[in-house]
């Protein structure tokens, strides 16, 4: 239920993704990169790779890329930005690859994003070769202040969560920090584990912070999908009130935001 209540939120909104929100997770593209080893002659698998924003990078380094998402509209747009990668549909956690086929491999905002994020981590390390790395981002939680923004928006407009929103059965559910995420990568059988907070600040105008969620995108496009006109009109007005704090020289807006980045080493022994 939750695997296929996320997959319809992306259905069809690779443009939408591309022009709003696309921006804010390519904040952590390096890091990420570069806690996985990507270099020149690397064979990396970027999962879940949207629009192909680390893909892209990867490319740039001189990397052998293979990408892989879930949703069709993303793979075919991704296909036309990646000229010299092979760009196919791969629904997680389930890879159509051999074991060790990988030097490295990278998970931008993915985990966050499934329903077994363990069986997800596991599946990213049987396709990796031992002694290769995995590199993984999710958003923190408590949500920086970007994110927290639009908590803030939908309480002032009164908005009431939907109840029928499917959520991640505790049972895979982990604490969303560092030593969340990286306990998560140890029980699925990394080895030298090591993580951190990236923070930075993601730039971008008004129309482009508002248009991801007023397309549907992501749980906030969710909530925002299910209210009716009325309420969509105030949750407008304190969006323009709330952002207004964060304008900066020609109007666009300059949100403070943050991620979690986790890194483990495939195990020469490896058990995953």
């Amino acid at each position: 239920m939750f695997d296929e209540h996320e997959r319809a939120q992306w259905a069809g909104r690779a443009v939408a993704y591309r022009d709003s929100l696309a921006a804010l997770c390519a904040g952590t593209t390096s890091a990420l990169l570069d806690a996985a080893g990507v270099a020149r002659g690397v064979a990396v698998l970027d999962v879940g790779t949207g629009t192909g924003t680390v893909a892209s990078s990867a490319l740039g380094r001189g990397a052998s890329v293979t990408a892989v998402d879930a949703e069709p509209s993303m793979v075919a747009l991704a296909r036309g930005l990646l000229p010299g990668a092979s760009v196919r549909i791969a629904v997680l956690p389930d890879l159509p690859f051999a074991d060790a086929t990988f030097d490295a491999a990278v998970a931008n905002f993915v985990v966050n994003h499934v329903g077994d994020p363990l069986a997800t981590l596991r599946s990213l390390g049987r396709v990796v070769r031992p002694g290769g790395r995995v590199a993984v981002t999710i958003w923190p939680h408590p949500p920086p202040v970007a994110q927290a923004l639009w908590s803030d928006i939908f309480a002032a407009a009164g908005v009431v969560r939907p109840p029928d929103l499917p959520r991640l059965d505790p049972a895979h559910d982990f604490t969303r920090d560092v030593d969340g995420l990286s306990a998560l990568l140890r029980q699925a059988g990394f080895a030298d584990v090591s993580g951190s907070k990236v923070a930075w600040t993601h730039e971008t105008d008004p129309e482009s912070w508002w248009s991801g969620p007023a397309s549907g995108i992501g749980a906030t496009g969710a909530v925002l999908s299910a209210q009716d006109g009325p309420t969509r009109a105030r949750v407008r007005a304190h969006f323009d009130r709330l952002t207004a704090v964060f304008a900066v020289v020609g109007g666009r807006l300059a949100l403070p935001t943050a991620a979690i980045l986790v890194c483990g080493w495939v195990a020469r022994t490896s058990t995953v």
